[in-house]
């Protein structure tokens, strides 16, 4: 794939923590980005000024009436998706969104059918496939080095909530919905681990926690990642269903088993994702604090650690590897790499051919997967995926 780039023009929706990323990742992939739009007049006026982007919308009609505008990212809260993006696509735009697609499952297969129908393209912001030594180990299971799958484990841990005053929207079920560590970064690894192994997650058996069926809601509101702030300010106590931490078995369709554990309350651990997929021929280990690094682990020999190095990677990691080994790639560079795939994508204009890039069908399994995770928690039982 050429990272050479058509002139398309971006705008971005939402200003918290995941929007200025977009806007980052969108120059730095040589997209131009017209304008953002925030919850307000004012918020879109300030991001634009502290991003350096030209325009600030007061509305998401103004900013589907820019015909500038090619492509539309959606960074707002979860409880938004839906309504924006069915807009986005009904304007004849394309539309990237961030995780979740939806609130639910059947606003997740309306956006399915109606991308469908637009003839528009359509992504969802599954970032972390994007590091090189995710899509090497990818590329490997596809190449057969790694065998017959035995069995993946891993983890996604954090804990910007690990305080009874942490607080943000995504803890209330209204506006994050009825998951939160499920929904929020453990979809993050299910998408990863079906990407490598290039097989779907069939059943699932949940165990989830609520740490604090009580949080101190800072009384005006704090930004994403900045909880701590709430000790310092009245709060007011909000009742809290949705999960800190839970484990999930999983089962593969065509063989394989494994177990995935969220927590967003383990105290050290601010972002880090890990797994460790174990097959006929070799196993292998990666984790997100340490991106430009993937252990292969032997029987018979020796045991490898493989650092990112375009020289020694296959082709598909190679492509997305900017930088010689030894000159680390990490968070920010996955939204760069997601963007170039999805806009030289729109740029080929063959909509018809085959999509490397997370879509609204991915997008929509994973809210299939968080139905049967939350069912299965609710019934202590396995529970198929839809």
């Amino acid at each position: 794939m050429t990272h050479e780039l058509p002139l398309l023009t971006a705008a971005v929706v939402g200003t918290g923590f995941i929007g200025p990323v977009h806007v980052e990742g969108l120059i730095r992939a040589g997209v131009r980005v017209a304008g953002m739009l925030g919850s307000s007049a004012e918020q879109s006026k300030q991001a634009a000024m502290r991003l350096g982007v030209p325009r600030a919308y007061a509305s998401l009609e103004e900013l589907l009436e820019d015909e500038s505008v090619d492509v539309v990212h959606i960074t707002s809260p979860n409880r938004y998706h839906f309504d924006q993006a069915s807009k986005v696509l009904k304007a004849g735009k394309h539309v990237l969104c961030e995780k979740p697609l939806a609130m639910n499952s059947s606003e997740s297969a309306e956006l399915v059918k109606l991308a469908a129908e637009s003839g528009r393209v359509a992504a969802v912001n599954y970032n972390i496939r994007y590091y090189p030594l995710c899509l090497e180990a990818a590329d490997r299971v596809r190449r057969g080095e790694v065998g017959e799958l035995f069995h993946v484990s891993g983890s996604y841990v954090q804990d910007w909530l690990f305080h009874k005053t942490d607080f943000n929207w995504r803890v209330v079920a209204e506006d994050g919905g009825q998951l939160r560590a499920v929904s929020d970064i453990g979809t993050h690894w299910l998408d990863l681990i079906q990407f490598i192994t290039n097989r779907k997650v069939s059943a699932v058996c949940a165990d989830l926690q609520t740490v604090y069926p009580e949080r101190d809601r800072p009384v005006g509101g704090v930004e994403t990642f900045s909880g701590k702030l709430a000790a310092q300010v009245p709060t007011e106590s909000v009742p809290i269903t949705t999960d800190d931490a839970g484990s999930v078995m999983l089962k593969f369709a065509g063989g394989g088993r494994g177990i995935m554990w969220v927590s967003q309350v383990t105290a050290g651990r601010k972002n880090c994702l890990r797994f460790e997929l174990a097959g006929s021929k070799q196993a292998m280990e990666w984790c997100s604090e340490r991106p430009n690094e993937l252990w292969l682990g032997h029987r018979d020999r020796a045991n490898e650690n493989l650092l990112r190095d375009p020289a020694l990677m296959g082709n598909l990691a190679k492509q997305h590897a900017d930088y010689p080994g030894g000159h680390n790639q990490g968070f920010p560079d996955t939204f760069k790499q997601l963007f170039r795939d999805f806009y030289g994508y729109i740029a080929a204009g063959d909509f018809a051919a085959p999509r490397s890039f997370p879509t609204f069908e991915d997008g929509h399994r994973e809210i299939l997967l968080c139905d049967a995770i939350l069912k299965s928690h609710q019934e202590q039982r396995w529970i198929p995926v839809a």
